[in-house]
C-alpha cells in the first residue's frame, strides 16, 4: 500500500489496543498448527504422496516464512533470520520475493529435520511476540500479520488432507488420531427444496483495508471475495441438505461411471485414463463400501455428505439426478443470512458427518462437511484489484481454469469461513472434503429468497 493510500485510508485504532486483540488470536493459531503435527514422526512429516499435496513439515515451515519474510524482516529492527536457506526451502509461489524449491520435489526435504523446522517457529513466534508487544507494527504490518492468520489457516487444512492422502498410500493404512469406529447418525432421510426469488442481490465482501483494522479479524476478508457488488439472480431452488454417499451409492450401482453422456469431455477421459469408479479413497470389501478416513479405514456412512469427488463427478451425478450445480452467487445468496456453524476441524470427527436433525426445516449443513462445488469458474469480480506488494500474489493469478467451492469441510478451521469465502481447485482434484449440493430452476415462492 502507498504512502497516498494509508492517508486517504479509514481511522486507525490505536496500535496497542490492536496488538492486544491480536496477538492472542495469532498465538492461538500457531499452537493449533504445531499440535496438528503432535504424534507424526520425522518420516510422517517429510513424505511427500502426489505433487498436488506437500509434507507436513513443509507447511509447518512454510507458514513461519510467511512471518519471517513478510512481517517480521521488513517490520522488526534488528531481526535475525533463522537461516538464511530456509527462504529458498519454504518459498510457495511468491515469485517477486525469491527462488523456491519446486512444489513437486518438497519431499525430498529430508532436512532441515523436524525439530529443527519447530525451532525455526519458536523463533519466529518470540520475534512477533516482541513486534506486538512493543507496538512497533504500523497499520499496513498488522493488517498483513491478520493476513498471515488466515493464510496458516488454510495450510492447518491442507495439513490435513495432505495427511490423509499421504497415510491412504502406506499399506497400512495408518490413522491420523484414535482409530476408534465412528458412530453413525439419523437417516438423511429425502431431499427437500428450498425456494429463492431472482432479482438483483449483493454478494462479495468489502475491501479488508477499506475499514478501520482492530485486530478482531472481523472485517477480514481476502482479496478475491471483493468487491461487494450486485448481480442478478434468476429464480431458483437449492437442496436442504449435500448430496449423501447412499445417493451416491445408486449412482454408482445405476452405471454412472460407465455412461459417457453424464460427463464432460474432459471428465470422461478423466474417468477412462484413472479408472475412476467411485469417490477417492473408496473400495469395496465384498460388497461394502469402506474408505480411509483420518481415523484409518472407516465403513462409509450412507447418512453423511458424500466427498473427495472432483467437480467432473460432481456435474455428472448432478445431471443424472436431473439437476445440476449452483452458481456460486445462489450458494451466497442462500447462505448469508444462516449462522456460520457445523461440523468443522475442533469438532474432532475429521470425517463429514450426518445432519443432527435431518428433520429441521431449512437448509442444512452449508457449513462445514464437505466443501460444495459450484457450476462458477474461479474468475475476478468486477471491479476486482488484487492487494498491494506480495500479497498480490496470494490469490488473483489463479484465476484460471479453477472452480469456486464454498461452506467449508470438517477440516476447517472454526472462525476461517464466511458466505463470501472462494474457495478454488482444478476440476479433476478431489483430495480435498468436497462435495455438493443440487440446485434447479423454477419459478421460486418468496419463502426463500
Amino acid at each position: 500500500m502507498t504512502s497516498a493510500n494509508r492517508r486517504a485510508g479509514p481511522a486507525k485504532t490505536p496500535v496497542a489496543e490492536v496488538s492486544e486483540t491480536l496477538l492472542p488470536r495469532l498465538q492461538a493459531v500457531r499452537a493449533q498448527t504445531l499440535s496438528l503435527a503432535s504424534g507424526l514422526s520425522d518420516a510422517d512429516a517429510t513424505a511427500q504422496s502426489m505433487p498436488d499435496a506437500s509434507p507436513a513439515k513443509w507447511h509447518l515451515g512454510h507458514t513461519t516464512w510467511f512471518f519471517e519474510a513478510l512481517v517480521l524482516q521488513p517490520g522488526l529492527p534488528g531481526y535475525r533470520v533463522f537461516d538464511d536457506r530456509y527462504a529458498f526451502l519454504f518459498n510457495s509461489y511468491y515469485e517477486s520475493v525469491g527462488p523456491r524449491q519446486p512444489r513437486p520435489m518438497r519431499g525430498l526435504l529430508t532436512r532441515p529435520p523436524l525439530d529443527d523446522v519447530v525451532a525455526y517457529r519458536r523463533h519466529v513466534d518470540t520475534a512477533l511476540d516482541t513486534l506486538l508487544n512493543g507496538g512497533g507494527a504500523d497499520d499496513d504490518l498488522l493488517r498483513t500479520i491478520e493476513l498471515g492468520l488466515h493464510h496458516e489457516q488454510q495450510h492447518q487444512e491442507l495439513m490435513l488432507t495432505d495427511i490423509l492422502h499421504l497415510f491412504a498410500q502406506n499399506p497400512l493404512k495408518p490413522a491420523y488420531r484414535s482409530p476408534e469406529p465412528l458412530a453413525t447418525g439419523a437417516a438423511a432421510g429425502s431431499v427437500g427444496w428450498i425456494d429463492f426469488t431472482g432479482g438483483i442481490r449483493r454478494i462479495g465482501a468489502d475491501r479488508f483495508d477499506a475499514a478501520p483494522y482492530d485486530g478482531s479479524g472481523e472485517t477480514f476478508s481476502f482479496d478475491c471475495e471483493t468487491p461487494n457488488h450486485e448481480t442478478l439472480i434468476h429464480p431458483f431452488r437449492l437442496a436442504d441438505r449435500p448430496v449423501t454417499n447412499g445417493d451416491w451409492m445408486a449412482f454408482i450401482e445405476d452405471g454412472g461411471y460407465r455412461d459417457p453422456l453424464l460427463w464432460l469431455s474432459d471428465g470422461w477421459a478423466t474417468v477412462q485414463e484413472e479408472g475412476w469408479n467411485a469417490p477417492l479413497y473408496w473400495e469395496d470389501r465384498d460388497g461394502d463400501w469402506w474408505t480411509m478416513t483420518l481415523k484409518g479405514p472407516q465403513p462409509v456412512d450412507r447418512d453423511a455428505p458424500v466427498c473427495h469427488v472432483s467437480l467432473y463427478e460432481a456435474d455428472a451425478y448432478a445431471r443424472w439426478a436431473g439437476k445440476r450445480l449452483p452458481t456460486e452467487a445462489e450458494w451466497e445468496v442462500a447462505a448469508a443470512d444462516l449462522a456460520i456453524t457445523g461440523n468443522m476441524a475442533a469438532s474432532g470427527r475429521l470425517r463429514p458427518a450426518p445432519a443432527e436433525d435431518p428433520s429441521a426445516p431449512g437448509l442444512r449443513q452449508m457449513f462445514g462437511d464437505v466443501w460444495e462445488w459450484t457450476a462458477s469458474a474461479y474468475q475476478p469480480y468486477r471491479g476486482f484489484r488484487a492487494t498491494d506488494g506480495a500479497g498480490g500474489e496470494y490469490n488473483g493469478k489463479f484465476m484460471s481454469g479453477q472452480n469456486v467451492l464454498r461452506g467449508g469441510s470438517c477440516a476447517t478451521p472454526p472462525g476461517h469461513v464466511r458466505a463470501t469465502y472462494r474457495n478454488f481447485f482444478y476440476p479433476h482434484q478431489r483430495w480435498q472434503f468436497t462435495g455438493l449440493r443440487l440446485a434447479d430452476d423454477g419459478d421460486a415462492k418468496p419463502n426463500g429468497g
